[in-house]
């Protein structure tokens, strides 16, 4: 299967994404991601107003084969998470860049905060090297 990957999000190499607005940003999971996953069974995230910081685990994802740390593309005040795919885990492999989305965040620094991620491109070139 040909997995999709928006050209409109920045990647990080763990496998998170995010999709930028004017203020904020929405925060996910790759589906390569899911797909090395397989069935996830518990998903653990920050509060609304905790602050979530590059390079700092934010939360954990468990599925039937493997436990992960999850780390956010950029810093920022988190103004909104998904509770649906909380109570339901295994939803965010139907849509991980739809109704799959884990935070949405208040960015605190908006141009110094892609500095780390990858382009579609870039993320595809990465897996590409390591598959």
């Amino acid at each position: 299967m040909e997995l999709v990957f928006p050209k409109d999000l920045r990647f990080l190499d763990s496998h998170e994404y995010v999709r930028l607005d004017e203020k904020s940003a929405i925060i996910g999971i790759s589906a390569y991601a899911i797909e090395q996953l397989g069935d996830i069974v518990f998903l653990e995230l920050p509060n609304i107003g905790d602050i979530i910081r590059t390079g700092e685990s934010f939360g954990s994802i468990e599925s039937v084969k493997a436990a992960e740390d999850l780390y956010p593309p950029i810093s920022g005040i988190i103004i909104d998470r998904n509770e649906r795919i909380i109570e339901n885990p295994d939803e965010i492999i139907d849509d991980p860049y739809g109704d799959g989305w884990l935070l949405k965040v208040q960015i605190e620094d908006f141009n110094n905060e892609l500095k780390n991620t990858l382009s579609e491109q870039e993320y595809r070139h990465m897996l590409n090297e390591h598959t």
